[in-house]
């Protein structure tokens, strides 16, 4: 059992937030977090903030990255339900709700909170990239997460030519070969 010896970062990382016992991580905890690490393993448990934000929200622990009481944490809820993607159709009503927010944001001077969506966007490519490499899913899924992370990657990169782009690849062979099964049984 050198396994259980052993455990891996991930495996810390948990381990470490439970000790915690907090019912929601903000930048604070994960830094506690990262700073644990780097105490139990020297410079083998070096690990970014990111990293350890995308461990958490994987085991379904709560991840508050605003704590003010102003616009940004007033949305902090409907950002951590936006990230829920499982299927393709999901996915793209996320990109939905967060081009939405963002041009909101950016229509109304609110900087920040428009900044937050960008960051809620790079977290959920991040995920979906995270789902993706991880061999022991399902491939069928990885594929997915993979057309999801490519998603998320156009939209940040290009959010005006997004959804002409998103309609142009949906009809594209490759899509139809890769995912038109699963895109109708969502549908």
């Amino acid at each position: 059992m050198t396994h259980q010896d052993h455990p891996t970062k991930k495996e810390m990382i948990l381990e470490i937030a439970r000790e915690l016992a907090v019912p929601r991580f903000t930048p604070a905890e994960v830094e506690q977090i990262r700073r644990q690490l780097m105490a139990r393993l020297g410079a083998a448990g070096k690990t970014s903030a990111d990293y350890i934000a995308g461990v958490l929200e994987t085991a379904g622990m709560r991840i508050v990255w605003s704590t003010k009481a102003d616009t940004e944490g007033q949305y902090e809820d409907e950002f951590q339900d936006l990230l829920h993607f499982a299927t393709l159709e999901d996915a793209e009503m996320c990109m939905v709700r967060l081009d939405e927010l963002l041009r909101k944001f950016q229509s109304e001077g609110e900087q920040a909170a428009a900044e937050r969506v960008l960051e809620v966007a790079r977290l959920g490519r991040r995920r979906a990239e995270m789902i993706a490499r991880n061999h022991k899913v399902d491939p069928e899924k990885r594929a997915e997460k993979e057309e999801i992370m490519q998603w998320f990657k156009v939209w940040l990169e290009t959010p005006d030519a997004f959804f002409d782009w998103l309609e142009v690849r949906k009809s594209s062979p490759d899509f139809q070969r890769r995912f038109a099964k699963s895109a109708s049984a969502d549908a």
